[in-house]
């Protein structure tokens, strides 16, 4: 007997570079950019975490940017990411505060919850 998985939704997440990451970010609600790396291990980890945020949150107005420290230097630079997976959380374009490191979901949605409300 054969089983077939639940087809899973894509998570929306948007890439964002250095010469679009403010047009990006500049949107109403609330924006998590996560500085990550494909080397990193941490950092794939949390991608599915991620993943699940952007999909049960896109309607409460939060929105998931990536930000692959290798593609975008600068604005990691800009930014002083040292380590990776950072997670950053923005309001309406302005920085609010950041996470370094694995984070778990339930961290993750408490922090927004507080944000939202």
């Amino acid at each position: 007997m054969f089983f077939r998985r639940k087809p899973v939704a894509e998570p929306p997440f948007v890439h964002a570079y250095d010469d679009d990451f403010n047009e990006l970010i500049a949107g109403e609600g609330v924006a998590v950019v996560d500085f990550w790396a494909p080397w990193c291990a941490p950092c794939k980890m949390m991608e599915p975490i991620l993943g699940e945020i952007a999909v049960e949150w896109a309607s409460r107005g939060v929105r998931i940017l990536k930000v692959n420290v290798d593609e975008a230097p600068r604005l990691a630079g800009d930014f002083g990411i040292r380590s990776i997976p950072t997670v950053m959380f923005f309001r309406e374009g302005e920085p609010l505060f950041e996470m370094v490191g694995l984070v778990s979901k339930p961290v993750l949605e408490r922090e927004l919850d507080k944000l939202l409300t």
